[in-house]
C-alpha cells in the first residue's frame, strides 16, 4: 500500500532583531521558587503529542512550536511604540475580549500609551474610506467584553490594498499591528508583513485567528467556537420542542459551517435530540435508495419527529454559483431552504403530512457576547498577542495547541484548513448520538 507522506511545515518564527531592552514586567527566570516565569527561548512542544515506543528520533526547530508568553528581554522600547489593533471579516463571538486584553496588556503591564483602533477592517486603512482611527485606552475598553460585535467595527475587503495599507502605516508611525481575523485576514497580513519587510521597515504584524467555524489549521480551537455551540444547543432545544409537538414534526437547523462541520457536529453532541448532521466532509445523496430522503421516511414513520442539522458548506457543489465575496470567500448558496423545499416537495409527493420548522441562527449566534469559556480563552490570547509583539515578532499567529499557547508562523496557519475527519473519533462519537448510517450515499451501499 502506497501511504502518502505529510507535507513538512517550517515553524520557525521570524524576529525583527535583537531584543535588548529588560521588560517592565517583573518576573523570575528561575524554576521552582514560586514565582511566575518568563518565558524562555529554548521552550518549545512538539506539535503530535503521540509517541511511538522504540522510536525518538531528535527533532529540528523548524518542526516545533514556540511557546508564546513575555520574555525577559524585548525588542522595543515601550515609551515610543505606537500599537494598532484591527478586526476584519464577519462577526464572532470574543472579538471585544480580545482588543480589550490587548489593550490592557500593552497599557497596564507594558506602560504602552498610544494604542489606535483601526475602524471597519483594513478599508480604515484606505484614505478613501476616511475612516478616523478610534484612541484606545483601559477606560474606554473595559467594558467592551460585556457586548457582542466588534467595539472597532469590521468589514470585508481591503486587504489587497497592500500597499496603500503599509504607506497609512508609516505615515501613522505604527511599530505593531494586531490583525483579528480569518483565514483571508491573516493571508493579507502575510502579504502587509512581506510588503514591510520590503521597505525595510520594523513593524510586527501579529495575527489573532478568528474563525467561528473552527478549521485554521494546526490550530487546537478557535475563540468564539464554544460560544457558538452553546447557543447553537439552545436552538436544537427549541427545534427538537417544535417537531416533538407536531404531527410528523421536523425540525430543521442550519448551523455555521462553511467548509467544516465541526459546530454542528459538536452542537448535535451536547444537545442529544438531533438525528441527522450533514456536514461538508461526508458526502451525501437526498433521493435514493441510501439517500437521506430514505432515512428520514424511515424516522418519521417509527417516531413521528425528526431533528435535523445541516452546516452551511453542505451541497455546495450543486448550490455555489462560483462567485466570491470581498473577502475571496466563495458565496454559498442557501443550503437551508433548499432543503428545506426539497424536503417539503418528497414528502408531499408520498402524500405524508409533515410539519416542518426551519430555523436559521447564524447572526443571531455570531453576534453574541463570549460564554465565560470563550471570554477566558480570549483574554490569554490578547496577553500573549501582546507580549510576542513586544519582543518583536513578526508574521506570526498565536493559537493553542495541546493546551499550551504557541507561535504559529502565518504561512503554515493559511496553508490549509481543519476538517472534521470522517475516521474519527469525533464523528464515530456523532454517530453514536444521532444513529444516523455512517453513509447516506448511493454509490457507496
Amino acid at each position: 500500500m502506497n501511504e502518502t507522506k505529510p507535507k513538512v511545515f517550517d515553524f520557525t518564527v521570524e524576529e525583527l532583531g535583537k531584543r535588548n531592552i529588560k521588560s517592565p514586567i517583573v518576573m523570575s527566570k528561575e524554576q521552582g521558587d514560586s514565582l511566575v516565569n518568563y518565558v524562555r527561548d529554548d521552550q518549545f512542544i512538539r506539535l503530535d503529542p503521540t509517541v511511538l515506543l522504540g522510536s525518538q528520533a531528535s527533532l529540528k526547530r523548524s518542526q516545533v512550536l514556540e511557546l508564546a508568553g513575555p520574555r525577559e528581554m524585548l525588542y522595543f522600547q515601550p515609551s515610543h511604540v505606537h500599537a494598532g489593533i484591527v478586526s476584519c471579516g464577519g462577526l464572532c463571538p470574543g472579538i471585544n475580549d480580545v482588543i480589550r486584553a490587548i489593550v490592557r496588556c500593552l497599557y497596564e503591564r507594558y506602560g504602552v500609551k498610544r494604542i489606535s483602533g483601526i475602524r471597519y477592517g483594513y478599508k480604515g486603512f484606505l484614505p478613501e474610506y476616511d475612516y478616523t482611527p478610534k484612541e484606545l485606552h483601559p477606560n474606554n475598553v473595559d467594558n467592551i467584553h460585556k457586548l457582542g460585535g466588534t467595539y472597532l467595527g469590521s468589514a470585508r475587503g481591503g486587504g489587497k490594498e497592500v500597499s496603500k495599507i503599509v504607506d497609512a502605516m508609516e505615515q501613522m508611525n505604527l511599530n505593531m499591528l494586531f490583525t483579528i481575523g480569518g483565514d483571508g485576514t491573516q493571508r493579507g497580513s502575510l502579504e502587509i508583513a512581506e510588503e514591510i519587510e520590503r521597505r525595510r521597515l520594523k513593524i510586527a504584524m501579529i495575527g489573532i485567528p478568528k474563525t467561528v467555524d473552527n478549521d485554521f489549521a494546526f490550530i487546537q480551537k478557535s475563540f468564539g467556537f464554544d460560544t457558538a455551540v452553546s447557543k447553537a444547543v439552545d436552538v436544537l432545544a427549541s427545534a427538537h420542542m417544535e417537531a416533538s409537538s407536531q404531527i410528523n414534526g421536523i425540525g430543521l437547523v442550519k448551523l455555521m459551517g462553511r467548509e467544516s462541520g465541526f459546530i454542528a457536529a459538536h452542537a448535535a453532541l451536547a444537545s442529544h435530540e438531533v438525528n441527522f448532521v450533514l456536514i461538508p466532509e461526508v458526502p451525501f445523496n437526498l433521493e435514493g435508495y441510501n439517500g437521506f430522503f430514505h432515512y428520514l421516511e424511515s424516522r418519521i414513520t417509527k417516531r413521528h419527529h425528526a431533528v435535523i442539522v445541516i452546516a452551511e458548506g453542505a451541497l455546495q457543489d450543486q448550490l455555489a454559483s462560483g462567485e466570491k465575496d470581498a473577502g475571496g470567500n466563495l458565496k454559498l448558496g442557501d443550503v437551508g431552504v433548499y432543503l428545506r423545499d426539497r424536503i417539503k416537495k418528497h414528502f408531499a409527493s408520498l402524500k405524508i403530512e409533515i410539519n416542518l420548522k426551519y430555523i436559521d441562527p447564524s447572526y443571531i449566534i455570531r453576534s453574541a457576547p463570549a460564554s465565560p469559556i470563550d471570554s477566558i480563552y480570549c483574554e490569554r490570547l490578547g496577553n500573549a498577542a501582546a507580549h510576542s509583539a513586544m519582543a518583536g515578532k513578526t508574521k506570526v499567529v498565536i493559537g493553542l495547541v495541546n493546551n499550551e499557547f504557541v507561535h504559529i508562523p502565518m504561512k503554515a496557519v493559511i496553508s490549509h484548513r481543519n476538517h472534521v475527519d470522517p475516521e474519527s473519533s469525533l464523528w464515530r462519537d456523532t454517530l453514536d448520538a444521532t444513529h444516523q448510517p455512517a453513509l447516506m450515499a448511493n454509490q457507496f451501499e
